[in-house]
């Protein structure tokens, strides 16, 4: 199995508060990993280590090493506009720009200097159909995206980062904010494009975890505690710490 991303002896520091104390993860190419961990843990901000999200926040120190397709993407010569392109992201609250459907799904591709009107239809198109959002969309895409309901603006969200073509798409908490049939779509979704992209997401749901992971990482104080295949991280975890939490123990 090919590992798409690594990290090796992650740390994160905020002044002299370190929160993340040395993670080792590998992320295997097309499958989705879930970070789960109670709050505050440092899932979310391992995750924004993936595409250098926690850099403009002041007095953040980061070390470690951490690679994408085996480049080292602290490097200097990293090219950032580029690894977000690779890397993409959906947050926690939906967040579609303040215009068209349309326009919002274009707007990465837009920004990276594509200009072929035929391609930018076909790749608004597309992406909606696999972030399962066409149907309520196609006949509607001149509507501002914030005038949808949460889920539509979630699912639109998606479309959004997976027009660029991303390799890897980071998801932090991206059904905290819906209710659970919407939920439900964004799990549908996710479970169709697990072969086509590789998936991060940070969850505090341990059903959605069991769900649709097929790698489950426990992150514990800043510590990475134990990751393994889903169903062995469910049914026979090695760590006592990790068999407390997934039964309810704490959290």
């Amino acid at each position: 199995m090919k590992e798409i991303m690594t990290a090796k002896n992650v740390k994160l520091s905020y002044g002299n508060f370190e929160a993340l104390h040395g993670i080792d993860l590998d992320l295997p190419e097309k499958q989705l990993t879930a970070l789960i961990g109670p709050s505050g843990c440092g899932k979310s901000t391992f995750l924004r280590c993936l595409n250098r999200m926690n850099d403009d926040i002041t007095g953040v120190k980061i070390s470690g090493d951490i690679r994408f397709n085996g480049k080292d993407i602290y490097s200097p010569k990293m090219d950032l506009v580029a690894l977000r392109k690779h890397v993409g992201m959906v947050f926690q609250q939906p967040t579609p720009f303040p215009f068209s459907v349309y326009d919002n799904v274009a707007y990465g591709l837009r920004i990276a200097g594509v200009k072929d009107k035929k391609l930018i239809e076909q790749r608004v198109e597309e992406s909606l159909k696999q972030a399962a959002i066409w149907d309520e969309t196609k006949d509607n895409l001149k509507r501002n995206a914030q005038a949808f309901s949460g889920g539509q603006q979630q699912r639109i969200c998606i479309a959004r980062t997976l027009a660029i073509r991303p390799e890897v798409v980071l998801l932090d908490e991206p059904t905290s904010a819906l209710d659970p049939i919407s939920s439900m779509e964004i799990e549908k979704t996710l479970m169709s494009l697990k072969h086509k992209y590789t998936f991060i997401m940070v969850t505090h749901n341990l059903q959605q975890a069991s769900r649709v992971a097929d790698q489950v990482a426990f992150l514990m104080n800043g510590n990475l505690i134990e990751t393994g295949p889903t169903e062995k991280m469910f049914i026979s975890p090695k760590n006592k710490v990790t068999s407390n939490y997934l039964n309810g123990r704490f959290g």
